[in-house]
């Protein structure tokens, strides 16, 4: 029996993982040591025997008590796991919610090993869109556990542009207008001084740093993690480039990200932002950046990209007095806002307003092909008006 309960709770485990909880064998352990010393005295002990190893912070309890009535709880459970292998299944009335699709597909997907008969149907894919091309549209908002970590993959492998911006600074250059004398000395005393072979220099270019200002509050959160992995990507092959996170605070999670594999390195932003899919306090956020960080980070012409949906709870005033000194100490100020993604969007809230006449460009981060525009609009040289934030202002 106890050895029962023991592969029980590793496949609880393995699901809860797949659903987005960070639990790892040793946490498996650990679950597994806590109900042995506590005992099964009642459901409600188990419950929070698990809960108490499993849940590290607060948002994790809605995913968790799913998981826990369907995996425990639920009767039949087998049956209908089968009946939704069947090749005809009856679709669910409205839009399912992520939290549950993902529970769902996390635990479908240990009932993979039951062998089922499926009948040959043909398919004429002649008018049918791929799947690749439907994972680029679809809103991260809307994606499966497996369908995000194959997003997150594409956003990895994108070819990032060459940006680089000449500085005062000079380098070798053979081509270079201005002589290196100091160089050319060298080269002609190592040569016994009977050959003078004039060595120059050239402007020195250098890709600019890279500041990413990611909200995390509750309506923001499943783009955030995202964006995060994108920054992840952008680390392995940037030098400058600083991530910060806010909600109710600002977190500088630049180290986190700095970890090899992007799971842990996700992980290790969790647990160390308090406030994640908490409240928005977008203005006091820019202004303990603006205080703190910005003569830090900002220096050498930055390009700072500020991922919010921009409805801000307090007063606007503060708000655009905040974003207009960031805009003033950075080179560029891209605003991402997945609230673009709708045909009806209209500049009508507050914060919004108070936004818009700060940056220079306005775009959208609600999905992989947005994310690609991105990274093609990074281009230093390009030159793109159909994101300009005055076409917004003008609606009333």
């Amino acid at each position: 029996m106890a050895e029962a309960l023991a592969e029980n709770i590793a496949h609880f485990a393995r699901a809860l993982r797949v659903a987005g909880l960070p639990v790892g064998p040793g946490t498996v352990l650990d679950a597994i040591a806590a109900v042995e010393a506590a005992g099964i005295g009642s459901r409600d002990d188990f419950y929070w025997t698990l809960h108490a190893v499993f849940v590290r912070k607060h948002e994790q309890s809605v995913t968790f008590r799913t998981a826990f009535e369907i995996f425990w709880k639920r009767r039949h459970l087998m049956e209908k796991l089968l009946s939704i292998l069947m090749p005809v299944a009856p679709a669910a009335p409205g839009k399912p919610d992520p939290v549950s699709l993902r529970l769902q597909e996390a635990f479908f997907k240990q009932a993979e090993s039951v062998p089922v008969e499926k009948p040959e149907i043909e398919v004429d894919a002649s008018l049918t869109v791929s799947d690749i091309e439907v994972l680029q549209k679809k809103d991260f908002a809307q994606m499966t556990a497996a369908e995000i970590a194959e997003a997150n993959r594409r956003v990895a492998a994108l070819i990032l542009p060459d940006d680089a911006v000449p500085t005062r600074r000079l380098a070798p250059d053979p081509r270079g207008r201005r002589i290196d004398l100091r160089r050319t000395l060298r080269r002609s005393i190592a040569e016994g001084g009977a050959i003078i072979d004039l060595a120059r220099r050239g402007p020195k270019s250098k890709h600019p740093p890279l500041v990413i200002l990611c909200d995390i509050s509750g309506s923001m959160s499943q783009y955030s993690r995202v964006i995060l992995h994108f920054a992840h990507a952008l680390m392995e092959h940037r030098r400058h480039v600083h991530v910060f996170t806010f909600g109710t605070r600002l977190t500088n999670v630049t180290r986190m990200l700095r970890a090899k594999d992007p799971d842990e390195a996700l992980a290790a932003c969790t647990a160390a932002v308090d406030d994640w899919s908490g409240g928005t306090r977008i203005a006091p956020s820019i202004h303990a950046f603006n205080r703190l960080w910005s003569r830090r980070v900002l220096a050498g012409g930055a390009v700072v990209l500020l991922v919010t949906d921009g409805l801000e709870r307090d007063g606007t005033a503060d708000l655009a007095r905040e974003a207009d000194r960031l805009h003033r100490s950075c080179r560029r100020l891209v605003w991402l806002n997945p609230l673009l993604r709708f045909d009806g969007f209209e500049a009508r809230a507050q914060g919004i307003r108070a936004l818009l006449p700060h940056v220079d460009e306005f775009r959208t981060i609600h999905n992989v092909a947005a994310v690609a525009e991105l990274v093609a609009a990074l281009d230093a040289r390009r030159s793109d008006r159909s994101h300009d934030p005055r076409l917004w202002l003008k609606v009333a």
